[in-house]
């Protein structure tokens, strides 16, 4: 059984999944695209949105916070992978998508989430790893349209930084990435100097 959004974090996981393979520990203290957060901060991050939207799918509550303690482990990049994989089954099932989420948002607009964080923070942890990274083109519209939907409220709740402008006619990832306050162009300081 599958449902569209397990079908797109399927799509979407390996590539998220790869570049955080790539990640090496001497990465961990570099900035990233995403303000908030080191390397570190943002690997423990996505960790904690992979767990955390499993339990989401199944409507429960969840906790925040916990996503360095992921880390301290040597076999942290397997343990995301397994974690991704999870997260993918647990909106596999068609009750997932039903009703309204703990957290009060629709559970589709609520499984989008998740697919927009692997893309999105995938994109931010590669570049600021200097890995190579394009998004699996069958979420970029979706994607695209949700951020659309949600960047008010989530400029206002601090989630998506300042829109970046990007020209009308930038390739619709450039456009989503300024949508959720990220530069396209962003390259790590050094990088930049």
């Amino acid at each position: 059984m599958t449902t569209r959004i397990s079908e797109l974090l399927a799509s979407a996981a390996p590539r998220t999944v790869a570049v955080v393979r790539g990640i090496t520990d001497d990465q961990l203290d570099l900035s990233t695209p995403c303000s908030e957060f080191a390397v570190r901060g943002l690997l423990g991050h996505l960790f904690e949105v992979v767990v955390n939207f499993q339990a989401l799918a199944r409507k429960e509550q969840v906790e925040w916070g916990f996503g360095a303690d992921l880390l301290g482990r040597p076999d942290w990049r397997d343990r995301f992978a397994v974690e991704t994989d999870r997260a993918i089954e647990a909106w596999s099932d068609p009750s997932a998508l039903e009703g309204v989420s703990p957290m009060g948002m629709p559970q589709p607009m609520l499984g989008s989430l998740v697919v927009m964080d692997m893309t999105v923070h995938a994109w931010d942890l590669a570049r600021a790893t200097g890995q190579p990274f394009e998004p699996a083109p069958e979420v970029l519209s979706e994607l695209h349209d949700v951020v659309v939907k949600l960047a008010p409220t989530a400029r206002e709740r601090g989630v998506f930084g300042a829109e970046v402008p990007v020209p009308a006619d930038a390739p619709v990832f450039d456009r989503l990435l300024g949508l959720a306050g990220r530069d396209p162009g962003w390259a790590p300081p050094s990088a930049a100097e």
